[in-house]
């Protein structure tokens, strides 16, 4: 059955404006960056499958970065007896030449990476996405006041931190 309303060029658009945002905001959330784009791939073609309804959702790309997550997840959970983990299982590498940046500032990208798992998730949907925080809740499934809790503690760490960075030791 062909999907109605629903055009290649629709979704071409939606991919190319989102995708490396989408890459970014997965990596900022605890994705290894050498399995990020393999598991941001696969979410973009979960979304074209399910386009009529992934296209309605409050925030496609916020769709798109929680099932990159999701099956970052799975991918750790087969695995997960079969190879012990790396020395460092955030991947925080800014100097690989494949660690995405924003704008140049790879410092930030990994102070976001060492923050808690909720917090890193918030600030990347928030700030890489550009959600609001209702959207960013939704897409959490979690309340709009723990929202802004998490952005507020993760904002104070970040901000400590790359303060922390800039001074001489």
């Amino acid at each position: 059955m062909r999907q109605q309303a629903v055009s290649f060029e629709e979704f071409g658009a939606f991919y190319a404006s989102h995708k490396d945002r989408c890459l970014r905001a997965t990596v900022a959330s605890g994705v290894d960056p050498g399995r990020a784009e393999e598991a941001v791939s696969e979410a973009f073609a979960r979304a074209w499958a399910q386009w009529r309804t992934v296209r309605n959702a409050r925030s496609p790309a916020a769709w798109v970065v929680r099932t990159a997550v999701n099956a970052d997840i799975s991918w750790w959970r087969k695995r997960r007896r079969e190879v012990g983990p790396p020395e460092d299982v955030r991947g925080d590498h800014p100097d690989h030449p494949d660690h995405p940046d924003l704008d140049g500032r790879r410092d930030l990208i990994a102070a976001v990476r060492r923050l808690p798992k909720r917090q890193r998730e918030v600030v990347a949907l928030r700030y890489i996405l550009d959600l609001d925080t209702v959207t960013t809740s939704v897409a959490l499934d979690i309340s709009p006041g723990t929202v802004s809790a998490h952005l507020h503690h993760a904002l104070a760490t970040l901000r400590a931190d790359l303060a922390t960075e800039g001074t001489p030791s």
